[in-house]
């Protein structure tokens, strides 16, 4: 269902984005919530940016990007703008890094997700376990040993203070503790999806944040960044997730179909996204 119209009276222009990590092709779940922010942004004469998030060296692939590229420009969507590769934007996360070591609010972590999985087994079946902070308590830490940096989020929240953000027009309060110490900066990446993008969405000048409710709980992180960096604060609008008949959520190791399937299968990209927008899911998906 379309997203509802946002007045702005001091703020500007309008300003959405969608942000693609081309570690695979997309699917209907993708092409929904990039026709959302598309709209969103269009009906009132905004911006339309496209980011992708290639941070991930070992799993990004150039050949996702060119595909991801056809499929929004066969669904009848174009974007504002060159599209920004985070992979092209290190600096800026280093940067972000070292104002968030100077306020000491990082450690060094070495822990293996194995380790963390068995420290974490009241988490539930399913979720990411919370990281039990092992290492915010080591007095001596070894740099060249393989580690992550971590916020400490007992100090963030404490520093930040309470925090809300809009969410459909709703007042969200903000409550960052429950994701437990959370990666800024991974082993094998220089910076975290936390980290990336509410930097990045800062940097572009994004007003409007347009993605899917699985993302909702990560919002409670990236408020609190925002507020740590001094940072400026996005509406949000986290919109419902496209399931398949058994009511589990679109994906692709669901078996959800690709885009790039669908279209080099001939299928009329423009329809498609014409369906999308008036609530009807082709493929047996239906709108939840």
């Amino acid at each position: 269902m379309p997203l509802s119209t946002r007045l702005y009276t001091c703020r500007g222009v309008i300003v959405t984005r969608f942000a693609p990590s081309p570690t695979g092709r997309l699917h209907l779940g993708h092409a929904y919530s990039a026709i959302l922010a598309h709209d969103f942004a269009r009906r009132q004469g905004g911006r339309f940016l496209l980011r992708i998030e290639d941070i991930d060296g070992t799993r990004s692939r150039p050949e996702h990007v060119k595909t991801i590229i056809a499929d929004l420009a066969w669904l009848g969507l174009s974007w504002d703008g060159d599209v920004v590769h985070q992979s092209q934007r290190l600096s800026a996360y280093a940067g972000a890094l070292d104002r968030l070591r100077e306020m000491g609010l990082l450690y060094r972590c070495y822990c293996t997700r194995a380790e963390i999985a068995a420290a974490s087994l009241s988490a539930p079946h399913g979720a990411e376990p919370i990281y039990p902070g092992t290492c915010r308590v080591l007095t001596r830490q070894n740099a060249e040993r393989p580690h992550c940096w971590r916020l400490d989020m007992a100090r963030a929240t404490a520093i930040a203070g309470p925090l809300t953000w809009q969410d459909h027009g709703r007042t969200i309060v903000a409550d960052p503790l429950t994701a437990g110490d959370v990666v800024l900066a991974r082993k094998d990446a220089p910076a975290s999806y936390h980290l990336a993008v509410t930097v990045d969405d800062a940097w572009q000048g994004v007003t409007d944040v347009v993605r899917g409710q699985d993302l909702f709980a990560a919002t409670h992180v990236h408020r609190l960044l925002q507020a740590l960096l001094g940072l400026p604060t996005p509406a949000y609008h986290h919109h419902r997730l496209l399931t398949g008949p058994d009511g589990v959520r679109l994906a692709k190791r669901h078996g959800a179909p690709a885009l790039a399937a669908l279209r080099e299968g001939g299928s009329n990209g423009l329809a498609l996204a014409t369906e999308l927008r008036v609530g009807r899911v082709p493929i047996g998906a239906t709108d939840t």
